[in-house]
Order: structure tokens, then sequence, then C-alpha cells
């Protein structure tokens, strides 16, 4: 008897470890077939994330142009074209500016550190006539990839998205005709929660076809509206400028975004995913981020088909930066290329430690989060070794002044009393200089080049923060190219009080690295190789 026990305990035996085999034979089998290109070595191992940055002349960026000399616009014709885009940059600006600098600046101090990184590619909207540098992103499941504006000045990610009903009425669906036959209250939650996701994904409407610059959230198996009933939307999107308008609870939240210079977007929230490239050849994850659907937009800013919206780099709670940061290394940075750069011309933007050689040691200054903005603690200007007079209340946060770094500002912006010192001590050093005839719009010190050039008469402008640390940008990028054999002072004026504006022209060839875990924003001359 316990002869024939053994015997069949050890068969028992025997068979478990062979269904354990066939069973995990079967599991490994199933995720290699099914892997749906997301297999085990093609997921974030937790090393490095980044995104490229390439220029707008870029061949895969620009398809349709019907101009001369390859879509190039006029070179002043250009110029204008961003100085006319950061005027009314600046008024959107100032209104958030106003808000944001009469609540406390925000310390994160606490937030999650690790080392992992990502980095993407980014590219100059030169030809576009727009200042703005853009990324490649892949959003939704499957990805949809599009090309976004990268924008320092923006917490919301948003894209076009496909839905032809006005945003003012969006949800107010047509009622569905009741069965005859009573629904059952013993159906499963999870048939429910499939019927409500179909009620808030919008219908595709449009005579648009998803890809040509436009997103498909109802191709998107990751895609969730956020419902006007939640919590999220009344209270966490309040600052994105969410609607209280709820006519049913199941009806997706909304945004009506309203400019002093009369422009408007309007859309819908949502959650989904994006994907990126990592250093190593993997892909990577951001899952969950909050992101606009807009469909409508007045008097504003449009995009063609090879531009689909916004990557908001600003800081908020609800943010790219802020989902990005707390999975990879709590700090970004960027690198970002000549505004005239021509084609196949990439640097990156990087979502932890980054690879990027610098010509020098980084330095680095306290970084204040006034959201969505980054502001720096500029305490002067010296023009040629010689500090300007600039009244101290220019820089000073407590008195609506101060100074932000903004990738999506072309040109550095300073309010009058700094701009005046700064057009002075230039212009007084350049005064042997032939001056250019023409209209050059705002830019007031343009100087004729046709006969040569010599750069050693311009002086060196530096911009000094606190702690002793210095920002040396080179010449080119506050005396620029305005014309041919034109070149201009690069830095306009606006009336403050206000915030003064390191734009991305002023910011190139240098890697920008902020540091969200310990405040700081560092710098330091770069090829952006």
């Amino acid at each position: 008897m316990q002869m024939r026990m053994r015997m069949r305990m050890q068969w028992r035996s025997g068979t478990a470890a062979i269904l354990i085999i066939i069973i995990i034979i079967t599991i490994t089998s199933f995720n290699i077939a099914h892997g749906g290109g997301y297999q085990q070595n093609d997921i974030d191992d937790g090393k490095e994330m980044r995104i490229e940055l390439v220029h707008r002349h870029d061949s895969r960026f620009f398809r349709n142009r019907n101009s001369d000399n390859n879509g190039a616009l006029d070179q002043l014709e250009y110029i204008k074209g961003f100085i006319q885009r950061d005027a009314v940059r600046r008024q959107r600006m100032n209104e958030r500016w106003s808000i944001s600098t009469n609540n406390k600046k925000h310390n994160l101090n606490n937030r999650r550190q690790n080392y992992e990184t990502f980095e993407m590619p980014m590219q100059s909207g030169r030809d576009n006539g727009l200042g703005e540098y853009f990324v490649q992103v892949e959003v939704g499941t499957p990805g949809q990839k599009f090309w976004v504006v990268a924008d320092t000045g923006n917490e919301l990610t948003w894209f076009n998205c496909l839905d032809k009903k006005p945003p003012s009425v969006l949800g107010a669906h047509k009622k569905r005709h009741r069965r005859t036959r009573p629904r059952s209250r013993t159906r499963s939650s999870r048939r429910t929660k499939r019927r409500r996701r179909r009620i808030r994904r919008p219908k595709n409407t449009t005579n648009k076809q998803c890809g040509d610059g436009v997103f498909c959230p109802q191709h998107s198996k990751s895609f969730e509206a956020v419902t006007c009933s939640s919590l999220k939307c009344k209270f966490d999107l309040s600052d994105l400028f969410s609607l209280t308008y709820c006519p049913r609870p199941s009806d997706p939240c909304l945004y009506d975004i309203s400019y002093v210079d009369g422009s408007s977007a309007k859309g819908f929230f949502g959650t989904d995913t994006i994907t990126v490239d990592l250093t190593s050849g993997k892909q990577g994850k951001l899952e969950n981020l909050t992101i606009g659907c807009t469909n409508s937009m007045l008097n504003g800013v449009t995009f063609n088909e090879d531009t689909s919206g916004i990557l908001g780099l600003g800081y908020s709670k609800e943010s790219f930066v802020d989902k990005a940061t707390l999975q990879y290394g709590g700090k970004f940075s960027y690198c970002l290329v000549d505004h005239l750069s021509h084609r196949d011309v990439s640097s990156h933007l990087f979502f932890g430690n980054h690879n990027v050689t610098t010509l020098s040691e980084i330095k680095r200054t306290e970084l204040f989060l006034i959201p969505p903005l980054y502001g720096v603690n500029v305490i002067g200007i010296s023009i040629g070794d010689q500090m300007l007079k600039i009244p101290p209340q220019v820089w000073d946060f407590n008195s609506q002044g101060g100074a932000i770094v903004d990738s999506g500002t072309t040109l550095t912006t300073l309010v009058d009393q700094a701009y005046g010192p700064v057009f002075e001590a230039l212009n007084k050093s350049l005064a042997n200089v032939k001056l250019a005839d023409g209209d050059f719009g705002p830019l007031e010190l343009c100087f004729d080049t046709s006969q040569g050039y010599d750069e050693s008469v311009v002086p060196r402008l530096v911009f000094h923060f606190s702690g002793g640390v210095t920002f040396e940008p080179p010449l080119k990028s506050y005396i620029i190219d305005a014309a041919p054999q034109v070149k201009c002072l690069g830095i306009v004026e606006t009336t403050g009080p206000g915030a003064n504006v390191i734009g991305n022209i002023m910011q190139q060839n240098h890697l920008w690295e902020f540091d969200l875990s310990l405040n700081t924003v560092g710098f330091a001359p770069s090829s952006c190789n």
C-alpha cells in the first residue's frame, strides 16, 4: 500500500512539473507572437530616454512647399513673422505671469530622483514662419506619430483632434433610444464602462483623415476622455481653463482658452499614452498623460498637416514635464540648434541625464517654478564689462518683474527700463557703423554690412545671475541677420512691468538643464552634437 501511494505521488509530481513547463513555453510563445511591437526586449530598461530635436528644414518634416528657393521664406519676412508671433505670445504669457507671480513659487525638493533618461529630437521652425522648435512624438495605442511644437511656456500638451462638433456643445450627443426591455441591474461594470467610453469618444465626422496632422482619439485603445463630473475636471484642470459646463456626468471635460489678443482654443481633455525612443534603441512610455484635443482655434496659430499641436514643456502638476521628470531623473535639458541651420541638423531634448558634450563646465543658478514658467534670478546686464544702470525692481518677482527662460519665444524681450540702457550702450559702441535703410519693424538698431563687418567693434553682452553666475551668449545670438547684408540688435522692447524673456535665439548653441529636484537651471556652450 505504501509503495503504491509513493508511486502515485511521484506520478502526480512529475505530471505537475510537465504541466508547468508546458504553461511556461505557451506563455513565452504567446508573448513573442503577440507582442505587437512591445516585446520584452523593446521595453524601457530604465536607462535613458531622449527625443530628437530636428531643424525645420529637415526633409522628413516639411513636405509641401509651393514657393521658390525650396520654400524658404524671405529672411526679413521670416523675422517679421516671428516678431508678430512673439508679440501675441507676450500678451498671453503676461496674463499668466500676473496671476502666477501673486502665488507662491513652487519648490520640488521632495520629487523622486533616479537615473533614468530619455531624449527627443527637436527642430527649428525657421521656414514655417515660426520661432519654435519641433519634436516628433507617438500618441495613443496603437501609436499615431506627429510633429509638435516644444514649448516651455505652455503646460498643456494638445493635438489637433478629429471632431466636427463645436467644443461648446461637445458631448451633448443625441439621446439614444432605450431598448424595450429594461436594463438589468446585474450587468457587469466592465460592459457599462465600455459603453460609457464609447459615448465619451468623439465620432469621426470630418472630411480630414487620421494622420494628416490630426489625432483620432477614437482609434486609440488607451485614450480615456476626462468626464466633466470628475474631480480632475473640476479642480485639477481648473488652471488649464476647464469649463464647468456639464449637461451629463459622462460628457467630456471641455476647455475654452481665450486670450487678450482675441484668439482662442477650444476642445476637450483626455488621458493617453505617449511613446518615445530611448538612446538604447528601445521605447519608453508615459502612460495616463493628460492631453488636450483641440478642434477649434480662432484668430490664433494654425498648423498645417506637418505640425499637429504643442508638447507642453511648461511646469504644472498635469504637464508632460511633471510626468516625464518623475519617471526619468527629476530633470530635463535641451540644446537648441542655430535658428538659421539648414537640413538634417539635429540635437536632442533629454529627460534625466544627458550625453551632450559641452565646451566648458555647466554653470548653475537658482530656478523659480512659476507655473507654467521657469524663472531665473537675473540681477543685471553688462555691456563690454560695464554693468548697466537698470532698476532692481525690473528683476524682482515680487514687483511683477523678473526674468524667465522660454523656448517658445524667439527674440529676447526686455521691459523698457532694461531695454533702454542696453540699446544706448550698444548704439554708442556702434556709432561709426553705417545704419541700414529700410523698415525692420520693432528692430531698432540695424546696420549695413555690405562693405564688410568687423565683429570686434561689438561689445560683449552678459547676463548676471545671483551667486556670481554669468551667461555670455555668442554674438550671433543678439546681433542677428535680419535681411541680406543687414544685421540688427535681436532684442525687443516691451512696456513694463512684466516678465523679461530670454528667448530661444539667445539660448541657441548652449545646453540648458532644468533640475526640478534641486531647483536649479544650468547652462554651458555646446555645438549640440
